[in-house]
Parts: structure tokens; sequence; C-alpha cells
């Protein structure tokens, strides 16, 4: 279900605070017990920031070159778009 859901998830994560991919990776394999692989990671990635979704931006720590992502406006209002049709069929589920 995670990997059907990467966009929203990698999305959320995001959110929350910005990450860089590695960061990401890791807190994946953590929160979900889903080995999350760089040829899955970084093309959702890319395609995220190719729709507006998130923009990056590259900073240097420790010697290291990392690009760092942020959540846009676009990107949260996705996120709710999300909310809302999930809810929405929750709300319509007849549990009976």
């Amino acid at each position: 279900m995670v990997k059907n859901l990467l966009d929203i998830q990698l999305l959320r994560m995001v959110q929350a605070q910005p990450l860089w991919g590695y960061k990401i990776k890791k807190k994946v394999e953590t929160n979900f017990q889903v080995k999350l692989r760089h040829g899955a990671l970084y093309p959702m990635l890319n395609f995220l920031e190719q729709k507006g979704f998130l923009t990056s931006q590259k900073q240097t720590k420790d010697g290291r070159a990392r690009k760092v992502y942020t959540i846009t406006t676009i990107g949260k209002e996705y996120l709710q778009s999300y909310y809302a049709v999930l809810k929405e069929q929750i709300e319509g589920v007849d549990l009976k």
C-alpha cells in the first residue's frame, strides 16, 4: 500500500519538515518497514518537483552536498484534496 501511495507519503513527510533523499529513504524504511530503492525514490521526487508539488534547494553540510526538498502551496493543496477524497470514501462506506 505504501508503494502505491508513495507520492502521498513523500509529500506528507516533506510537509512535516524539509528533507533530503537519504533522510526520506530512511524514514520510509523505519516508519513503514518497506525497502525503498533509489530507483523508485528519486524519480518520484523529480516527478513531484516537475508537477510543482515540491521545490528543492542544494545545501552543503559537513562538506556534503544535499538536495533538500520543501513542499509548495500546490503540494499542500494536492494533499488536502487527497484527504478530502479519502474522507468522502471512508464516510461513504456502509459497515453494516
